[in-house]
């Protein structure tokens, strides 16, 4: 249940946390009142560590940034405080993506730096097969090439999470 207080008018849920309610379009921004956008993910998904990258992944290969991102911060937020950088770090490096989708440089830059320095300290042997040595290397030559002012062509923004074994 989502409760919308008359003192700010915001959409909150039980526990009074803000939530937003209204559709979005593809790129995470919100809808006017009534429309359809995309489907949402919900506030309460709680998925298994190899799940949440799959879920992530086909977010990320639909064009789908912010959602995988909202996949990736469930993960953060709902997993054990020892993977958290890691998860931090691949949400924000999702919103980065968003960012870049929306034309959002600057903040396409400061996202990836900021998920690049969550993920740079995670340990070795790398949890759940994530490609945290690849992620690095893509995300600091897309911050490359943003600086540079160079076109970014979509395929780009659809980094593998994962290695694939073999």
């Amino acid at each position: 249940m989502v409760l919308i207080t008359e003192q700010n008018n915001r959409d909150r849920d039980e526990s009074g946390r803000p939530r937003n309610t209204r559709a979005r379009d593809a790129l995470g921004r919100p809808l006017p009142a009534g429309s359809a956008g995309v489907p949402r993910i919900p506030d309460d998904l709680d998925l298994p560590p190899a799940r949440s990258l799959s879920y992530a992944q086909d977010l990320l290969n639909q064009g789908l940034a912010f959602n995988a991102h909202e996949v990736l911060e469930a993960a953060w937020k709902n997993g054990p405080a020892d993977e958290r950088p890691l998860w931090q770090g691949l949400a924000q490096l999702a919103v980065g993506v968003t960012h870049i989708q929306r034309g959002n440089v600057d903040g396409a830059i400061t996202l990836l730096r900021r998920g690049s320095l969550h993920l740079d300290t995670v340990d070795q042997p790398r949890p759940h097969a994530v490609d945290v040595d690849g992620l690095l290397a893509w995300a600091a030559a897309l911050v490359d090439d943003l600086d540079a002012g160079a076109d970014i062509a979509t395929p780009r923004l659809r980094p593998a999470l994962t290695v694939t074994p073999g």
